[in-house]
This record gives C-alpha cells, sequence and structure tokens, in this order.
C-alpha cells in the first residue's frame, strides 16, 4: 500500500439532535471543528446527523405502513379492457361484427 494516501482512521462522536442521543465510533470522516466530552472523559470531534436509529420512524415503532392489499385488484377493474389482451380481443370482436352483418 501506498503511504499517506489514506484517510485518517479515528474516533468520532456523531450526535442526533432531535432524539438527543449520540454515539461514539470510529470512522474516516473529515471531522468539524467542533469537539465534545464523550462518558470516558476525552474529548472527540462531533457530526451532527439528522436521522440515527433513535430517530429514524422504523426503528422506534412510529412507522405507517400503506395498505397494498387489493391494489393490484383494484388496478386491473381501472384498466380492464383498455390494455393488453382484452384490448386485442375488443378489436377482433368489432372487427368480425360489421363483416357479419353484412351478409
Amino acid at each position: 500500500m501506498k503511504s499517506d494516501i489514506h484517510p485518517e482512521y479515528k474516533q468520532v462522536i456523531f450526535k442526533d439532535k432531535s432524539a438527543n442521543f449520540a454515539v461514539l465510533t470510529r470512522s474516516t470522516i473529515r471531522t468539524t471543528d467542533e469537539m465534545d466530552k464523550w462518558e470516558d472523559g476525552n474529548e472527540y470531534p462531533v457530526v451532527y446527523v439528522d436521522i440515527s436509529s433513535a430517530s429514524h420512524p422504523f426503528y422506534t415503532g412510529k412507522q405507517q405502513f400503506v395498505d397494498t392489499l387489493g391494489r393490484v385488484e383494484k388496478f386491473r377493474q381501472k384498466f380492464a379492457g383498455k390494455y393488453g389482451k382484452a384490448k386485442k380481443k375488443a378489436a377482433e370482436t368489432t372487427e368480425e361484427a360489421p363483416a357479419e352483418a353484412a351478409e
């Protein structure tokens, strides 16, 4: 490996302000000038995040599920006869009908 081309891998605090949640982990992210004291008494650079596991709806149980039951059937009823095989059958029956009426 070449030397001096890899970013520095150091401890960083990721902080979610909305949920008052923080986690200390190692990262290569470029740090800010802001420092914060962690539980161990040492100061580490802080990176603020918008969403974390403490504020994400999936992890907090506040996620709303959309009822998808019956959506396919509703689509089929809405577009029945307008596209695909149904349209082809409708076209064939209308072509045959005038020929029979002429006889």
